[in-house]
């Protein structure tokens, strides 16, 4: 068992240790407006939800390696507002042209070929391909560190959930083979859920193995 102290290691080495391990990553497609109305569009794969009353999610758009802010991240400042839409394999090679480090004048939407459609309670458009969108105002921003690469964890209250009937299961509830997500890996490795690589567990209602 290899040991390695984080405080000894630069912010990259610590990516490239820990991004193959906490995996997959689910990937949070932003779209956000600038308060002036300029359209930004990028994907975060530390996304996350929590909660359920009311319902929160996460993302973290890390600092770039000279400390400054991402376009999404001075936008949800600004304005207070995002959508967060889903990632399915379908969209994945557009999405990674998203991420590019594009000019901040720059609409990621005018160079993936995304398609915009309005939202309903919040000004940044919603992507017209996703499975799923969710409209979403901030909760609070979270800055953990300073210097190159530090997090800013963006916490968000979902207001709005708009999802494709095609993602439905039987039961009316996404499925999530259907909704076929696109996930990050390390290096530059995705993965995608199939119903064939999906399988389910009962939770246990009371302890039902008892560790020797």
């Amino acid at each position: 068992m290899r040991l390695l102290r984080l405080a000894d290691l630069a912010p990259r080495e610590r990516h490239a240790w820990l991004t193959p391990l906490i995996a997959p990553r689910p990937i949070a497609l932003v779209s956000s407006l600038s308060a002036e109305g300029a359209g930004n569009l990028a994907p975060f794969s530390f996304f996350a939800m929590g909660g359920g009353n009311p319902q929160s999610v996460a993302f973290c758009p890390v600092a770039d390696r000279e400390g400054n802010p991402k376009d999404t991240l001075r936008n949800v400042r600004a304005t207070g507002e995002f959508v967060i839409n889903i990632v399915s394999r379908a969209m994945a090679e557009r999405v990674n042209a998203a991420s590019a480090p594009f000019a901040p004048d720059v609409d990621e939407f005018d160079m993936t070929g995304f398609t915009r459609i309005a939202s309903t309670v919040v000004r940044p458009p919603r992507v017209l391909e996703s499975p799923a969108q969710l409209e979403c105002k901030v909760f609070e921003i979270v800055t953990h560190g300073s210097g190159p690469q530090h997090s800013n964890w963006v916490i968000g209250e979902v207001l709005v959930l708009h999802v494709d009937t095609a993602v439905l299961g039987d039961d009316g509830l996404p499925d999530t083979a259907k909704v076929n997500p696109a996930a990050r890996m390390g290096r530059q490795e995705w993965a995608h859920v199939t119903a064939a690589n999906m399988f389910a567990l009962e939770r246990p209602t009371v302890a039902t193995t008892r560790t020797p």
